[in-house]
């Protein structure tokens, strides 16, 4: 099967990533889609491409057009898009794929990862989550993402929700976490460099054996002296004061069971 021009509507964070990478694979990114016409300007000239800012100059001969916008923008963009024969897709992992049921091919590419535009990443470890309305969709899907991917499978939209989900536990949700935490420190005149052993094994260890297993701290052992004097020095503090209590709660309620267990 020959694939070769590709067009990207969008010129975000994943857009900018995915367009190198398909370059890269020898794909010809054709035109890139943004409403700034800047932004379209910026990515298509570091991928050969043509920029455009208006739907209706849009090339409807490509293989395929990946919409890679936010996800509240797919539904509007796919209604004022030509309907193209090639395959469409869109790159979100909570948005389902019928979203798209307008054009005759349509599916799913969901690279599964946090991208960031001027952060360089090795594409070919970056799973990527696909789906198609028909074997035609799938096939052509597959073929394009195994060139910049090793780790391509299908996920239907409840798997892909899930690991959203997911993902947003164990990134977003961790990341702030960090900055809290980042705060707390700054306010006593510490780097937060300090905790990076902690987190690089804390990492490690989540990698390596089921994070359940993993957890320490005051709220795995129900220390509750010692939440409550964190708890104390943190009322100044309304939301990190919140956030400590809840994900305590959810820790101690996490392991009680197996405390029980201990007991008798």
């Amino acid at each position: 099967m020959e694939i070769n021009k590709i067009i990207l509507i969008g010129a975000g964070n994943v857009a900018t990533h995915l367009a190198i990478a398909l370059k890269n694979a020898g794909f010809s990114i054709v035109q890139v889609y943004s409403r700034d016409i800047v932004n379209a300007e910026v990515l298509a000239g570091m991928v050969e491409a043509s920029a455009i800012d208006n739907l209706k100059q849009m090339d409807v001969t490509s293989d395929m057009y990946i919409l890679s916008v936010s996800d509240g923008a797919i539904e509007t963009i796919a209604h004022e898009m030509p309907l193209v024969k090639g395959v469409v897709v869109h790159t979100a992992g909570s948005v389902p794929m019928e979203v798209l049921n307008r054009f005759n091919l349509y599916g799913v590419f969901y690279p599964f990862q946090t991208f960031t535009k001027d952060k360089e990443l090795d594409f070919k470890k970056v799973p990527v989550l696909i789906e198609g309305n028909i074997s035609h969709s799938k096939n052509v899907i597959i073929e394009v993402a195994q060139h910049i991917s090793t780790r391509v499978q299908k996920a239907n939209g409840e798997h892909r929700k899930a690991l959203h989900i997911a993902a947003v536990f164990a990134c977003n949700f961790v990341n702030h976490l960090y900055v809290l935490a980042d705060d707390l420190l700054e306010k006593q005149g510490m780097e937060f460099s300090l905790l990076e052993p902690l987190i690089s094994e804390t990492t490690r260890k989540a990698l390596s054996i089921k994070p359940v297993h993993a957890q320490t701290g005051p709220a795995r052992r129900n220390d509750k002296q010692v939440i409550q004097l964190h708890q104390e020095s943190l009322n100044g503090e309304t939301f990190h004061h919140d956030i400590y209590a809840l994900i305590s709660e959810s820790i101690i309620r996490t392991y009680e069971t197996e405390r029980n267990s201990e007991r008798n």
